[in-house]
């Protein structure tokens, strides 16, 4: 092959590249969108489903070979976007992680943070990880390497965390889950002088933000979602970041669970580069407003979406505002 061919061959590859993230885009657009029309209508259900069935309509436009490996749980409990569902128009084989709906409680009640999530890698490089519990503790990038670790004090994290970054644990920001089994997380981190916010829900973001300085958060920790582990692993993958996460499992039921989906070790600490490895895109966009990204804002033609995507090839980070104009028709809500 000669110079100006490996030229080509390379421009060409970057420019699919650029055309699928903005694909990935359309489609957590086209939930976002749909699960707006039920932002505080006090139904979760009937949003999380609106989302479900436009992300998947959407995919039907995307020039992947996609395997849904994060999704909507098993196929006799989800009948769209199911582990193991085969979606997109045809192309490089792809492995899909998907949310429609990440916090489907708060959108419900109109409450801050919700948000539609699509990772995408190459087949293969994506943890199959159960929906079951995972612990979790992140940190944003440019830290030395396992600056804080899972098995560690909640107050050694801290001490670490506030001297690799040059201040007082008192400066410290931590992000968890509202949960009555992160009570303990929240007194240790108090006694130790660190701030705390809570969030209601959507721990992909609270496991992001740690990555974006604006949101002033610097340390996450507590117990989520095992797929949302995955999704978040997808994004600091991209912008850079350390993740440690573990399995929690309930009873052996769940141990077998995850040995079938191929995870020999029950106890391993997962980082991001075990959760997502090679070439990974991720891309969100806001349903409400929150600190990563703005919600769906409608107005009488239409309405504005605000999005973010990201390549971990490239490092970039773009975030993307779109006015949709459609027939007031379509989009009125059942």
């Amino acid at each position: 092959m000669s110079g100006s061919e490996k030229m080509l061959e390379t421009t060409n590859a970057l420019q699919t590249d650029r055309n699928l993230a903005l694909d990935l885009v359309r489609v957590t657009e086209a939930a976002s969108l749909a699960a707006a029309r039920w932002i505080g209508r006090g139904d979760k259900n009937a949003a999380d489903g609106a989302a479900v069935s436009a992300m998947r309509a959407a995919f039907d436009a995307v020039a992947i070979n996609g395997l849904v490996v994060i999704g909507e749980g098993e196929m006799d409990e989800a009948p769209m976007l199911y582990i193991g569902e085969r979606v997109g128009a045809g192309g490089p084989d792809m492995d899909i992680a998907v949310d429609p709906l990440e916090g489907t409680v708060i959108a419900a009640k109109g409450a801050p943070n919700a948000i539609a999530v699509i990772g995408l890698a190459e087949r293969g490089n994506f943890l199959h990880a159960p929906d079951i519990y995972m612990d979790k503790i992140a940190v944003g990038p440019h830290l030395p390497d396992q600056v804080v670790a899972l098995d560690a004090p909640v107050k050694e994290n801290l001490r670490n965390l506030a001297q690799a970054k040059k201040c007082e644990i008192s400066d410290l920001m931590v992000c968890t889950l509202e949960r009555e089994r992160h009570a303990e997380i929240v007194r240790r981190c108090r006694e130790a002088g660190a701030r705390i916010t809570l969030i209601g829900d959507g721990d992909v973001s609270g496991v992001i933000a740690v990555a974006q300085p604006e949101t002033g958060i610097d340390l996450y920790l507590g117990s989520g979602g095992a797929p949302e582990g995955v999704l978040a692993a997808a994004a600091l993958r991209c912008i850079g970041g350390q993740l440690q996460g573990r399995l929690l499992y309930e009873d052996d039921t769940q141990i077998e669970r995850a040995r079938s989906m191929g995870i020999t070790d029950p106890n391993r600490i997962y980082t991001v580069e075990d959760m997502a490895r090679g070439n990974v895109m991720f891309a969100a966009t806001g349903v409400t407003n929150g600190p990563m990204l703005r919600g769906v804002r409608h107005f009488q033609s239409g309405a504005i979406t605000h999005s973010i995507v990201m390549r971990s090839k490239s490092g970039t980070v773009r975030y993307i505002e779109a006015h949709h104009n459609f027939h007031t028709k379509t989009w009125t809500a059942s």
